[in-house]
């Protein structure tokens, strides 16, 4: 009996450490976001680079999904999309489930069997496990996947290890429940994703199957996803420097600006490229509110140094797109209720306050460049983002899209405004 409680006891503690991990994993980007940033990264940081030491683990300190790009495509767009409303879902279910478990217990209810517990045992898991992969959505690094297969095995089996003691307590009563009910979606819609376990004679095997598919399951949709961003790009390639842009309106301004990179007259401006490097330019608006996370522009950009953490983060859940063109000054006036327009003209960092000239076709852009290198020869502007090239951040110019004319031209640290914290590279 005592051996059995000691079981118990480790596979509760070792499930709710797993969910302890998958959260500081996936919260990352909240703290990333606040002024505890390098509180935070003083202890998690050393964790990233140590992985990102090895070429076996690198890949998980990289990013699947687009986070700092705003998605391309109308497939790309819709997982975004699915990744707020799954985050949503997921934590209002699980706050709800909780507290009629939590009061079950306090009141003695007996067997937790209303509302989603009438049709499945353990709700409250579906609820964590549909909230995880929103966060993993809205967190698109491979550590967050990997955590979250960890998870989900590890809550599967504590879900069979809370039957187990259910029909100890109450025999007969709960196994009809269980009869009556699906393990974590209505039996009708469970049974086509169990079958294929029926292929296994024991419950050894079975449970050997989960704990190998899932973390490939999970960790390969990642793959596929990054393969699809990564062919949805918009690239611009001439010389040795591509252009991407992070607005899919740009694509045309990016066309512009790679050919008029090179004019007469603008080579005196580009003493940041090396002849035998290859790099790859993000094409943004000049007040692009991420542009932090790329290289460090400014303290304006410094996203952890302002104080709008909570606006910022209900930002980037509720409004999937809309946050990525709204600069720091249109967030502040939105919250202030000053006209965004009117803001982010007079805050330009370029000091153009045009009334005739509207920030959303304004044909001055900035384009931050990474060093790239990893790969013996030139590379390819598929290769630019692959996992094993090392991007370092070497400056940016303003440029006049419609004249050509760099009106600044500078470089910066090799570090973004988070230090040496590997950031979204998509």
């Amino acid at each position: 009996m005592e051996t059995k409680t000691l079981l118990n006891l480790s596979s509760r503690i070792a499930a709710r450490g797993s969910i302890l991990v998958f959260f500081i994993m996936a919260f990352e980007v909240m703290i990333m976001i606040s002024p505890f940033a390098f509180f935070f990264y003083s202890v998690f940081n050393p964790v990233l680079h140590w992985l990102g030491s090895s070429p076996a683990t690198s890949w998980l300190t990289t990013f699947f999904l687009p986070h700092m790009i705003l998605p391309p495509t109308g497939f790309l767009k819709a997982i975004r999309i699915i990744g707020s409303a799954l985050f949503l879902i997921g934590a209002v279910t699980f706050t709800i489930c909780a507290l009629q478990i939590y009061l079950g217990k306090i009141l003695k209810w007996g067997i937790a069997d209303k509302g989603l517990y009438r049709i499945i045992r353990h709700p409250q898991y579906l609820a964590l496990g549909i909230w995880g992969i929103g966060m993993s959505i809205l967190w698109p690094r491979f550590l967050v996947l990997a955590s979250l297969s960890l998870m989900l095995i590890l809550y599967y089996f504590l879900a069979k290890n809370e039957e187990w003691r259910m029909l100890t307590l109450f025999g007969d009563s709960y196994q009809r429940y269980m009869d009556r009910t699906g393990m974590f979606l209505p039996r009708k819609l469970e049974a086509p994703f169990s079958a294929p376990l029926g292929i296994f004679q024991s419950n050894a095997m079975k449970y050997a199957a989960i704990i190998v598919c899932l973390p490939v399951l999970v960790i390969g949709s990642g793959v596929v996803l990054r393969q699809v961003t990564l062919s949805s790009l918009p690239y611009q390639a001439k010389n040795n420097v591509t252009l991407v842009s992070i607005l899919p309106e740009d694509d045309v301004l990016a066309s512009k600006a790679i050919d008029q990179l090179f004019a007469a007259g603008n080579a005196d401006k580009l003493q940041l490229f090396k002849s035998d490097r290859d790099y790859l330019g993000y094409v943004m608006p000049p007040d692009y509110v991420m542009q932090g996370m790329i290289a460090n522009t400014g303290d304006e950009f410094h996203l952890h140094k302002q104080d709008h953490t909570f606006a910022l983060i209900a930002d980037w859940v509720m409004n999937p797109f809309e946050h990525l063109r709204r600069s720091p000054s249109a967030q502040m006036a939105a919250m202030r209720g000053v006209d965004p327009r009117m803001a982010r003209r007079h805050h330009c960092p370029l000091g153009v306050n045009d009334q005739k000239l509207a920030c959303e076709s304004c044909p001055y852009k900035r384009i931050i460049f990474l060093e790239a290198d990893g790969m013996n020869g030139h590379l390819s502007k598929e290769q630019l983002l692959s996992l094993d090239v090392v991007r370092v951040p070497v400056g940016f110019i303003d440029i006049n899209t419609q004249t050509g004319e760099i009106i600044n031209a500078m470089k910066v640290e090799r570090a973004t405004a988070w230090k040496d914290v590997p950031t979204p590279s998509i």
